[in-house]
């Protein structure tokens, strides 16, 4: 079985796997295309006169079509809202002062530690509905709003619960410290809540229906595929970031980092000692920072929808690619600095506030951004990768990046299926 997708103006793709500096704006662009799914991937790709004869056909009617995205930075899952910051903030309200009247980041913690996984994944449905709509195939999403264990527990499992609908990647985040008891809880974070989230519990036998009655062990994978901490003068220092981070690699678990938000204190280079998966924002890198990534394999995760919404210099795209590094976009999407619901508008940003080209922003939030998550089979158009794609409303990919206020995206395949948005 296999459905041959013909009536594509442009079939546009990155190469696969993670791309560096002037690579990144290396496109294949394919003229009057088809592309060819079995069994949820990609079997081939070419001139549709070329194309091999397939059971289903699907002419998408001459649009432009690119791989679905990839947001690799999400916080998808909180309760309550910041829209009392948001006011007070344009109106020259600080940040400290807001955090004495009850608002700011420990809001966002109190409401979230109070409700239940299932009012979290009523929360969270939206949210992620609005991404899939705007053309993001897969979404990394955090935990980190619930600083006690269990409700971090329970921000994961909201999570796991949401993957039957969505491809979604879990992160452990330790975000902030307690007021009180910091050593304790760092001290905690290692020998309780990482382990919990890294473990794969082994459930009772179960047989597979119709086997003659073969049984086979059935496994919970873990809550975390990652863990992630927030490096910051406000949050975790460098030497606690480094315990924490060491404890995850212990248990099996992928690394990365929140790091250069407001000031250059080391994170980066602690992500490329550790050969992190990726070190996410880089507002405050300067030139040192720069060259660290671009010697690393670490993935340089930019957020424009933060330099949007808080007005803070962008992170240096332009000289990390130029430099030679590989970088991702995402949308940060969190209730408190990036209320960002489009990966297709994260990668305009990036063109206009970070000073990416469009060919390097759709490499950005394609294959580089699969990498920040550790992913390799997907991201691109090419036979062996998943068949996540987008159809655009123009004959034109370039109005991916170019639209602002109008959906670009008119569907969404994700294994060759369209869903229904």
């Amino acid at each position: 079985m296999g459905t041959l997708f013909t009536g594509i103006s442009q079939l546009v793709t990155p190469a696969p796997g993670p791309q560096r500096g002037a690579a990144m704006r290396e496109l294949t662009v394919l003229e009057d295309a088809a592309l060819l799914v079995r069994d949820g991937l990609i079997a081939w790709v070419g001139p549709s006169r070329d194309a091999p004869s397939a059971p289903q056909g699907h002419d998408l009617g001459g649009v432009a079509v690119v791989p679905g995205l990839i947001d690799p930075h999400t916080h998808a899952v909180w309760a309550g809202d910041r829209l009392a910051d948001f006011e007070a903030r344009v109106e020259g309200v600080s940040y400290e002062e807001m955090l004495a009247r009850g608002g700011g980041i420990r809001s966002t913690i109190r409401a979230t530690a109070a409700a239940s996984v299932e009012e979290l994944v009523r929360l969270a449905r939206p949210r992620l509905e609005a991404l899939a709509r705007s053309g993001a195939t897969t979404v990394e999403v955090k935990s980190g709003y619930g600083l006690d264990f269990d409700a971090e527990v329970r921000m994961l499992e909201a999570v796991r619960e949401l993957q039957a609908e969505f491809a979604l990647v879990p992160t452990l985040l330790i975000h902030v410290p307690p007021v009180r008891g910091r050593k304790d809880y760092v001290q905690g974070v290692i020998n309780s809540l990482i382990p919990r989230a890294a473990e794969q519990k082994n459930h009772s036998l179960w047989s597979v229906p119709h086997s003659g009655g073969e049984l086979f062990p059935k496994f919970t994978p873990p809550l975390a595929k990652a863990v992630d901490v927030f490096c910051e003068k406000e949050a975790f220092s460098v030497e606690e970031s480094r315990r924490i981070l060491m404890a995850a690699r212990e248990h099996g678990l992928g690394v990365k980092l929140h790091a250069d938000q407001f000031h250059a204190l080391g994170g980066v280079d602690l992500a490329c000692e550790l050969g992190a998966l990726s070190v996410d924002h880089l507002e405050a890198s300067g030139p040192a920072q720069i060259a660290a990534l671009a010697d690393s394999p670490t993935v340089a995760t930019v957020l424009p929808g933060v330099t949007l919404h808080l007005g803070l210099p962008a992170a240096p795209a332009r000289a990390l690619i130029d430099a030679g590094a590989c970088v991702a976009v995402g949308t940060d999407l969190n209730p408190g600095s990036s209320p960002l619901f489009s990966a297709g508008l994260a990668l305009a940003l990036a063109v206009r506030l970070c000073g990416l080209t469009p060919a390097e922003a759709l490499t950005a939030g394609t294959v580089n951004a699969a990498a920040a998550l550790g992913l390799r089979d997907r991201g691109a158009l090419a036979p062996g990768q998943r068949a996540d794609f987008l159809a655009l409303h123009s004959s034109d990919w370039r109005e991916l990046v170019y639209t602002l206020g109008a959906p670009p995206v008119r569907d969404v395949f994700v294994a060759g299926e369209r869903l229904p948005l």
